[in-house]
């Protein structure tokens, strides 16, 4: 029997929760744990209810909703994203993973198809970090990589901790971090990168995750007025910083792979003004590769580049590593799985690795994974202008489901 997702009622969905925190351009705000996500939050679960659904709320706030099987007793193959967005961001970024999950649930509802394993339709809390970093905070709490405590300890612009947040917005559940153990997890998301729609392609088969390493950088030098001083005599901190982004970006331009990328996103001059020479300056570096001696090559150039500047322009240079995320291969058998379902829907698709980070990373680390990516447009997401079409989303939703069905009706 051919189980058909309906398209038509993902995307009526899709654009349900996006007046849920819309924004003035047409996309989504729904800060993690803000009464606005909370209010998404109810909504599926409205919507998961009417289905005979039931759910769960682990310490830090990850939401578990159960569709039963015919065996209970055994682990359940798990689905799902987030809900939470960026402060101006799309309407698909974490919402399509969840929504596809429902449209599963409600497809299975449709034909009264019950499966062998139960299924578990996850959201995971705060998967940005936009409010509470770092990023994946609550799915890698799940998997172990970061304490109960400390997450719940992990505080917003305002003081405001992830515990209280959970408190006031009625989330706080009581099911210990961990739980259920999940027999794999499929993840549904936007690419948010331009290759599948340069390529036209339909599916992205998701073999697993780039390594990413993030670094505080801190140059100090010697403020001093613009039009006197003599350039030989400057310690410039800005013209380090300058150089070392120049060396880098040459370095990463010349790699014709494309595996390599390093962002400076951020970069703070001390008491700026435009006729001072800039004394004290702070930015952070993102480093990026699919082969992790490779990225352990790129810190060690970018240690190089940082330490030539301070040299050369008079400047004390230092720098901390705050995050590092290895990189992540998914389970063979799941992402066969995925690229099963695609080739027998004849889609056109490829194999890829992520570039972003997913929630996915983390549940890898102790649950079979695999992810299913779909084009979104320009490759624009983080953004009002995300879009992905109601087509891709459907095909995206097909192929989770009949990955899920396969994967569920597993007894051993």
């Amino acid at each position: 029997m051919t189980i058909s997702i309906d398209g038509q009622r993902l995307w009526d969905t899709l654009m349900a929760m996006a007046e849920i925190g819309p924004t003035a351009n047409g996309g989504s705000c729904r800060l993690a744990l803000t009464p606005e996500d909370a209010d998404g939050r109810r909504l599926l679960l409205d919507w998961c209810e009417s289905l005979g659904c039931t759910w769960r709320v682990d310490r830090i706030g990850n939401l578990f909703i159960r569709r039963a099987g015919k065996r209970d007793d055994l682990d359940p193959v798990a689905m799902g994203s987030h809900l939470d967005t960026q402060p101006k961001g799309g309407r698909f970024d974490g919402i399509l993973g969840v929504l596809a999950g429902l449209e599963v649930f409600r497809t299975l509802d449709d034909q009264g198809i019950v499966t062998e394993r139960p299924l578990e339709l996850v959201v995971w809390t705060n998967e940005e970090g936009s409010r509470f970093a770092p990023a994946m905070v609550a799915s890698g709490t799940y998997a172990g990589a970061f304490s109960v405590e400390s997450t719940l300890a992990r505080e917003d612009r305002d003081g405001v901790t992830l515990g209280e947040a959970l408190d006031a917005c009625g989330y706080a559940g009581k099911l210990p971090v961990g739980e259920p153990r999940l027999d794999s997890f499929f993840e549904l998301h936007i690419e948010q990168g331009p290759v599948l729609e340069e390529e036209h392609e339909a599916i992205g088969v998701v073999t697993g995750v780039q390594g990413m390493r993030w670094f505080d950088v801190t140059l100090s030098g010697q403020s001093a007025h613009a039009g006197p001083t003599p350039m030989r005599y400057r310690r410039d901190a800005l013209a380090a910083a300058a150089r070392l982004i120049d060396r880098l970006q040459a370095h990463a331009l010349a790699d014709e792979s494309g595996d390599t990328k390093i962002t400076c996103g951020c970069l703070d001059i001390e008491a700026a003004s435009r006729n001072v020479v800039p004394g004290d300056v702070t930015l952070t570096i993102d480093l990026r590769h699919v082969v992790e001696t490779e990225l352990d090559a790129l810190q060690a150039l970018f240690e190089r580049e940082l330490a030539a500047a301070g040299e050369t322009f008079g400047v004390t240079v230092s720098q901390q590593r705050i995050w590092a995320s290895p990189v992540v291969t998914f389970d063979p058998e799941c992402v066969a799985a995925v690229e099963r379902a695609t080739r027998a829907r004849e889609l056109p698709h490829r194999r890829m690795m992520s570039g972003a980070g997913h929630d996915a990373v983390y549940v890898s680390r102790v649950a079979p994974t695999a992810m299913i990516f779909v084009p979104c447009r320009d490759g624009i997401s983080h953004n009002e202008a995300e879009y992905a079409t109601p087509e891709h989303c459907a095909a995206g939703a097909q192929v989770l489901c009949d990955a899920i069905l396969e994967r569920a009706d597993r007894a051993s």
